[in-house]
């Protein structure tokens, strides 16, 4: 009994360890180009690509105004949309970043 209860302990702890530890965090900056457009660059904290994490632009009311894609840089660059605006990364749940208009500047 007790290595059953040694073998399930084993199976429970190990998978969570490698979950938390192997686990990266999104980081997006946004900056404007001065040619009005914006270029964000997003990264893990493991280091790992962002290329084809979701991007999603809306503005104060929640209307998506433009999506699309990171790019193999790890990059998405738009045209700057008239009034507030929010620049959402998207890689999935626990790992959306936001950046509002309001911080973006060159």
């Amino acid at each position: 009994m007790k290595n059953l209860r040694i073998l399930l302990w084993t199976a429970f702890l190990i998978p969570g360890f490698f979950a938390v530890s192997s686990a990266h965090t999104p980081f997006m900056a946004c900056f404007d180009n001065g040619d009005g457009t914006i270029t964000c660059n997003g990264e893990f904290s493991d280091g790992s690509s962002a290329a084809e994490v979701g991007m999603r632009i809306i503005d104060g009311q929640g209307k998506i105004l433009m999506q699309g894609k990171m790019d193999e840089d790890s990059e998405y660059t738009f045209k700057r949309p008239k009034g507030v605006f929010t620049v959402i990364f998207d890689a999935g749940p626990g790992h959306v970043v936001k950046e509002k208009s309001d911080n973006i500047t060159e």
